[in-house]
């Protein structure tokens, strides 16, 4: 038995929307849930284009914890579709309807019909740092070697 935090979801315009799924997992050891696109017509993204899709929805979660927006790998590995923030964050206080950036990195026009799974959501717990401001750091191995550094 997975963990579990409790998350309350609103379907926005419930007539219109009525006919999407809110986001849900489609196998019992999923990670994230799938949410669908609840466009009222098609989207046509060309290669480079990024487009705000609406789900349809809004959520509400504790305190401490995050939606974690991903992108399908479906997506990404057969039609270049990603997130353009990925993973985009959605804060415990935030109550709007959840819109998924979409990306087409891919050299060919994709068609993003209403229904279709867009992207996934992982509900994961956020830990808060406290600032500590010190006149020097702990040396390391790595200490300043930059990107690629540890690269053998």
């Amino acid at each position: 038995m997975h963990p579990a935090v409790n998350v309350a979801f609103q379907r926005l315009d419930g007539e219109k929307n009525r006919d999407l799924p809110l986001p849900r997992y489609m196998t019992a050891s999923s990670a994230g849930m799938d949410i669908c696109a609840a466009l009222e017509e098609d989207l046509v993204l060309s290669p480079g284009a990024i487009h705000l899709v609406p789900t349809g929805f809004a959520m509400a979660f504790p305190d401490g914890f995050e939606a974690q927006i991903r992108p399908r790998s479906g997506l990404a590995v057969k039609h270049g579709i990603g997130i353009i923030n990925a993973p985009g964050t959605i804060d415990a206080d935030y109550r709007g309807e959840v819109k998924i950036g979409l990306i087409n990195l891919g050299p060919d026009a994709v068609t993003i019909k209403r229904g279709d799974r867009i992207a996934q959501m992982v509900i994961q717990k956020v830990w808060r740092a406290r600032i500590n401001v010190v006149d020097r750091l702990d040396e390391t191995d790595r200490s300043t070697g930059g990107f690629g550094h540890t690269g053998r």
